[in-house]
């Protein structure tokens, strides 16, 4: 008997027994099965990317020209000038002397308390070029005398030399700059014809450029000490003179970096060894 067709005091006593047997919710005419797999979710379409532009080529800087040295200012070519053709007229480093310390043509000497030109012995196998005086030079009128003079001192004594016997000293520069400030290009250009007409009559057997500074100066490179050092090269002068020229650290540099000591030991060591072919012994 279909349930529409009972009495309604029937179909509420059949209700009333569905709520005491815990029948509380109605289902439908159809079993679901509760384990079958889920229908798969309809596809999406992918997202529309819009299309790629090429990105646009970043505009470089201009690399930097390559680094030229410094011209000598306007100033100052007639005084290179002068001393160039006064240095060639000295015959001898004590003529050279006379004329340096009778120059007027670098500012420095009126600043500096006296000329530096040089220490050791002249004509010594080994001639070592700073760059310029210091205070306690200034002071005593002697190169190399101060802190870094000693620790230069105790490093060619390593090799068996000393300045009293086997060293000829001296700086491009023969007046101390204002507050030991780098000399200025016009500044070493104008002592430089005095520097190189003094190698000349000195006439090492080995040259040894304390410093990037007399480096530079004296080879007429724009090189770093740090890719000069440790390498031998040769220098020519006016006369036709080649002298074998170690560039290597200044004992100031030392002193602020002990750890470079090593590289200036490997230096000396090469100096003594060049000296050995070329026949030259350090005085015992």
């Amino acid at each position: 008997m279909d349930a529409a067709s009972l009495p309604h005091e029937d179909l509420a006593a059949l209700l009333k027994w569905y709520v005491d047997h815990g029948l509380d919710e109605t289902i439908g005419e159809e079993a679901i099965d509760r384990f079958a797999a889920l229908p798969p979710p309809a596809a999406t379409p992918p997202p529309i990317t819009p299309p790629r532009t090429a990105a646009p080529t970043p505009i470089r800087a201009p690399a930097p020209p390559p680094a030229v040295r410094a011209p000598v200012p306007l100033e100052s070519p007639q005084l290179v000038e002068d001393a160039r053709e006064l240095a060639l007229r000295c015959t001898t480093i004590a003529e050279l002397e006379e004329a340096v310390r009778a120059f007027e043509g670098c500012a420095l000497k009126r600043t500096a308390k006296t000329t530096v030109f040089a220490d050791g012995v002249s004509g010594a196998p080994v001639m070592i070029v700073g760059e310029a005086p210091g205070a306690d030079e200034d002071r005593v009128g002697k190169p190399f005398v101060g802190v870094s003079g000693q620790l230069l001192d105790r490093m060619f004594d390593a090799i068996g030399m000393s300045r009293q016997r086997d060293l000829y000293i001296t700086n491009i520069l023969f007046w101390r700059p204002p507050g030991n400030r780098t000399p200025t290009q016009a500044e070493q250009a104008i002592c430089l014809a005095f520097t190189r007409r003094h190698v000349e009559l000195a006439k090492p057997k080995v040259l040894v450029l304390a410093g990037g500074t007399a480096a530079k100066a004296m080879l007429d490179t724009t090189e770093g000490i740090m890719r000069l050092r440790g390498k031998w090269t040769t220098l020519r002068l006016d006369d036709g003179t080649e002298v074998p020229t170690m560039p290597t650290f200044h004992p100031a540099y030392l002193l602020r970096t002990p750890a470079s000591k090593r590289q200036s030991w490997l230096d000396l060591l090469a100096i003594d060894k060049k000296l050995e072919e070329l026949g030259v012994k350090a005085s015992s």
